[in-house]
């Protein structure tokens, strides 16, 4: 069976720890054949990283998607909806990443990956229960609301929180709420914070109806997300505190594993799970 060709978009934490991932540990099943960042030093050092025989940086994502069976996007949620489209057109399954990035288009999504007969794969990120929403879901759920803690230092440079609160993240002493709302606001004005939100919202009763609150909090150096989950079915509360990815402390390690562990989902041929 000829190894699954994949493609890697976004040089950052998680791609590089993908592209580590499948150069180790997944050479019986998969080949890594192209890196893209749109800062291009970026994916030239991860390529030398990788390999000293081997030039894995392509010049563009176009290149890139020819040269890949699966492209996994793992750049940024403004790019993530292109990236997908471009990949699906042209035959190519994606895991996307940058999940929040889809909100608004998943009816498109559905119909290109139906037109070319392709897949799209969303890891379930950094919060657990995902499989029990959506078998709840198939006879209904009443209720989602998930709540995020994360230490100050993680909303900085947002420009929602710089806009609402200016300053007042600095020596924070206790917890303070950033945002009330829905998933859908949620990803808009955190985009690289709730990335949770967004697969949530898409896996269960839709981004308006799914409840979002995030709190900054300086007693904690994990990125915290509890969710409660009332349905037909049962009652489901789930809580994961997350190790900061040593790389980037927006990001949650388990994030990371968990599209491993969907890559190996996508190379095996025994699923479980729901």
């Amino acid at each position: 069976m000829p190894k699954l060709k994949i493609g890697i978009v976004g040089c950052g934490a998680i791609g590089s720890s993908l592209a580590k991932e499948i150069v180790v540990n997944m050479a019986d099943s998969a080949c890594l054949v192209a890196l893209y960042d749109i800062r291009q030093e970026k994916s030239a050092a991860l390529s030398k990283q990788l390999s000293k025989h081997t030039k894995f940086c392509v010049a563009n994502l176009e290149t890139l998607i020819k040269k890949s069976d699966l492209v996994i996007e793992s750049s940024c949620a403004k790019a993530a909806w292109e990236i997908a489209r471009k990949s699906l057109s042209n035959g190519r399954r994606v895991m996307v990443m940058s999940v929040g990035g889809m909100v608004g288009h998943l009816d498109q999504l559905i119909v290109l990956a139906k037109k070319f007969n392709v897949q799209a794969y969303f890891p379930s990120g950094a919060i657990s229960g995902i499989d029990a929403l959506k078998a709840a879901n198939i006879d209904g759920v009443q209720k989602v609301v998930l709540t995020t803690r994360k230490h100050p230092d993680a909303f900085k440079g947002v420009d929602y929180v710089i806009k609402k609160f200016r300053g007042a993240l600095k020596g924070l002493k206790k917890d303070k709420i950033l945002f009330s709302g829905s998933a859908g606001q949620a990803v808009k004005y955190f985009p690289q914070n709730v990335n949770v939100a967004a697969v949530l919202g898409l896996a269960g009763i839709g981004m308006h109806k799914t409840k979002v609150r995030i709190i900054a909090s300086p007693t904690v150096h994990k990125n915290i997300h509890e969710i409660l989950i009332e349905s037909k079915a049962a009652k489901i509360f789930t809580r994961t505190e997350n190790i900061l990815h040593p790389q980037n402390p927006k990001t949650s390690y388990l994030a990371v594993l968990s599209a491993i562990a969907t890559l190996k989902q996508i190379l095996q041929p025994i699923k479980i799970g729901t």
